[in-house]
């Protein structure tokens, strides 16, 4: 029975799959960061949570208080350490330390808050500095690395816990001496962050997953987990540098997305299909309507150029995609009726639809392919 017009399947079995592959990379003794960030790279927030909350992972990284709140609302028995990657606003710091969340800072404003804040409340409260050593975000540059750690020494209950930074170009090329000088400019950072603080820092981290997979050295305490949780290869260069490396890796993609046929009518050739009439059909034909479109984050973009799998067969995206809806031809399917299922990303019978094959038609990431379905599409765990 049909329950939703589209919907994303969540492979728990491929999602615990990949977890196992990495810690088996990383060992036992560093912690892994599961990043499930911006509803968890698309693979919805609390559903792929709920399926880490008794995994292999330790922490839980997420972009936004919001997030972190979330999460931690809705798994609070078997809650993992969070720790909040993105910029938190001024009026929800007092959320993380009532929450005992770790904050990743990296101006003087936000530490004043904090101190000031964790002083009122007498609550301690553990902070990771992120280092800037090539990427040119968020960071501490090296000039104000001194003032940023006296000032963090001046509150009595903040606690640098951590220090990270995060690569430029490591997906990218299979060139990694920029890497290579991010790591070194890491290593000097730290050198002089600990020897203002006069203690080590207990967590170091710098390794994304290109990193993990590629560079050990890139590890330290703790490794923060993203694409390739789920299944996607940061980039074909990080597959090509771990072929060349003799890493034996196997991805198992954990989200497939689906929707319906609508509708099934016949055309005759000629008939212009869709807004802007910018394709006409060359022969009678079949089409059916699928209800789905680029406010679902089905991308514009793949008008006219985008396949669909219908009764394991590929089927073109004929003219332009719509906000809700989309047409596609359907003159080589038999027997087809509405509500027969299609496959947007994933498998049906011998045929595969990827997120690299969507992306690479649209010049764009398999990040964005799958961080942009919908947050309101229903994300449903499947085996």
């Amino acid at each position: 029975m049909i329950n939703h017009k589209t919907w994303v399947e969540i492979s728990k079995q491929a999602l615990i799959f990949n977890l196992k592959q990495f810690r088996k990379i990383i060992g036992q003794d560093k912690k892994l960061a599961a990043i499930i960030k911006s509803n968890a790279y698309g693979h919805g927030l609390q559903d792929t949570a709920q399926i880490l909350a008794k995994s292999e992972a330790d922490w839980f990284g997420v972009d936004s208080i919001d997030e972190a709140i979330a999460i931690k609302q809705e798994n609070n028995k078997t809650i993992k350490q969070i720790i909040i990657l993105g910029y938190t606003v001024y009026n929800h710091l007092s959320e993380v330390i009532k929450n005992e969340f770790r904050q990743i800072v990296y101006n003087s404003e936000t530490i004043k808050k904090l101190g000031e804040l964790s002083s009122k409340l007498k609550k301690r409260t553990y902070l990771h500095i992120k280092l800037e050593t090539g990427t040119s975000r968020q960071g501490v540059l090296e000039k104000d690395l001194s003032k940023i750690v006296k000032l963090i020494k001046k509150y009595p209950y903040l606690v640098l816990e951590g220090a990270s930074t995060h690569f430029a170009n490591i997906e990218d090329t299979t060139d990694h001496s920029y890497a290579e000088q991010q790591l070194k400019n890491f290593q000097r950072l730290i050198n002089l962050a600990e020897k203002e603080y006069g203690q080590k820092i207990k967590i170091k981290h710098t390794a994304c997953s290109a990193a993990t997979i590629l560079f050990p050295e890139t590890h330290f305490d703790l490794v923060r987990l993203g694409i390739s949780m789920y299944g996607l290869w940061s980039s074909s260069e990080t597959k090509v540098s771990a072929s060349h490396k003799k890493i034996n890796l196997s991805l198992k993609p954990v989200l497939s997305w689906k929707t319906i046929v609508a509708q099934v009518k016949k055309l005759k050739s000629g008939t212009p299909i869709s807004y802007g009439l910018t394709e006409t059909l060359h022969h009678d034909s079949t089409i059916a309507i699928l209800p789905i479109g680029y406010n679902d984050g089905f991308d514009r973009k793949l008008s006219n150029i985008g396949n669909v799998l219908i009764k394991g067969k590929r089927c073109k995206i004929l003219g332009r995609i719509c906000m809700n809806m989309c047409v596609v031809d359907v003159s080589h399917i038999k027997n087809l009726k509405p509500e027969d299922e299609v496959v947007l990303i994933g498998k049906q019978g011998k045929e595969q639809i990827t997120a690299d094959e969507i992306a690479k038609k649209i010049n764009t990431i398999n990040y964005e392919i799958v961080t942009r379905i919908n947050p309101l599409i229903k994300r449903v765990i499947v085996k």
